[in-house]
């Protein structure tokens, strides 16, 4: 009995020191030094007009200047339920209609986010009156996706469909997920435009990509570097950009999905609150011009050409009412 409860305990420690082996050979490998490739990323930026107005910025103003003095020529926006249907049954896309018409006049490419859940807090954008039945909320959601897919079809500065964001990560004020509806919302929006890709995204940190990633033609990930939670505080995820390699190949060989896209880089900071409400020196330990730059450049070294940059409104928010022009001033290095 004796002998056999020692090769089991035997057997148990070789085992656990296999794992732990492994285990630290990937976090190695994940952590080696990457070139910097030769090849120059196609950048582009989120852009929030109700971000910027909750800033306090002429939010047309800073999207122009997005475009003209940056020369930012891809932008994701989104359609925010909430403020397009603020009275059921009455839509308003004026705001849209323009963002999209000035990107056309410059031969920016658009993403356009649908849903319910799109980009900016409290992540879920849901009108006040589609809040209380759950069952009318499902429902009057297809019509708006329904209603804004058909409107902007053949606008010819949309690209992409993205359908929902980062849909099955837990993060935001929304309701809980909902598989089968959003199965109906990427069949209905394919249904109206075929001819146009759908994107899916996901975390990059948090989530291995498969569900998202085999739901589309696209594929978007977010990277962040340094990130505040309540439970943990401030901390760095130790993850080099062959983190991100592995994944790429992963859900290209296991869903055949190969239009990977960076759709949120980290450029503006996390912080334990709303970001222009902290000192500005708080704001800066967090994100400034200079790890702008080795974000974008960790990004490239990931292999992903495409990367959407995450905190426009911010950069142009220093440079309008702080005088603080210096990550505004990077970026159009970067992007020039």
């Amino acid at each position: 009995m004796k002998n056999v409860l020692r090769r089991v305990v035997k057997t148990l420690a070789l085992l656990f020191a296999g794992l732990t082996t492994l285990a630290l050979c990937i976090f190695a490998y994940f952590n080696l030094p990457v070139a910097l490739p030769e090849q120059e990323a196609n950048l582009g930026v989120t852009f929030s007009s109700r971000y910027a107005q909750d800033i306090g910025l002429d939010w047309k103003e800073a999207y122009l200047a997005t475009m003209d003095d940056l020369g930012v020529k891809k932008i994701r926006i989104a359609a925010y339920w909430d403020l397009v249907e603020k009275t059921e049954g009455q839509y308003d896309f004026s705001e849209l209609d323009w963002q999209l018409d000035e990107a056309g006049k410059r031969n920016a490419e658009i993403v356009l986010a649908v849903g319910q859940k799109v980009p900016r807090w409290p992540e879920c954008h849901i009108p006040q009156w589609a809040k209380e039945d759950d069952a009318k909320r499902k429902e009057k959601l297809l019509s708006f996706v329904e209603t804004t897919v058909f409107r902007y079809k053949d606008h010819p500065a949309i690209s992409i469909w993205q359908v929902e964001n980062e849909p099955f990560l837990g993060f935001g004020i929304c309701p809980p997920l909902d598989v089968e509806l959003l199965d109906k919302e990427i069949e209905m929006v394919r249904r109206i435009d075929p001819e146009k890709g759908i994107m899916l995204t996901d975390s990059g940190e948090l989530s291995i990509w498969l569900r998202a990633a085999k739901r589309g033609d696209h594929f978007g990930t977010t990277m962040y570097r340094e990130v505040f939670t309540e439970k943990y505080g401030f901390w760095k995820y130790p993850l080099g950009p062959n983190f991100f390699k592995i994944k790429k190949a992963m859900v290209g060989t296991l869903v055949g999905q190969k239009n990977v896209s960076v759709i949120e880089l980290q450029g503006e900071p996390w912080i334990e609150g709303w970001t222009t409400g902290f000192p500005l020196k708080r704001q800066f330990e967090s994100m400034n011009a200079s790890k702008l730059k080795d974000n974008i450049e960790y990004a490239r070294k990931t292999g992903i050409t495409d990367i959407y940059v995450w905190g426009v409104e911010w950069w142009y928010w220093l440079k309008a009412t702080q005088d603080h022009p210096e990550v505004w001033d990077q970026a159009k290095i970067l992007y020039n």
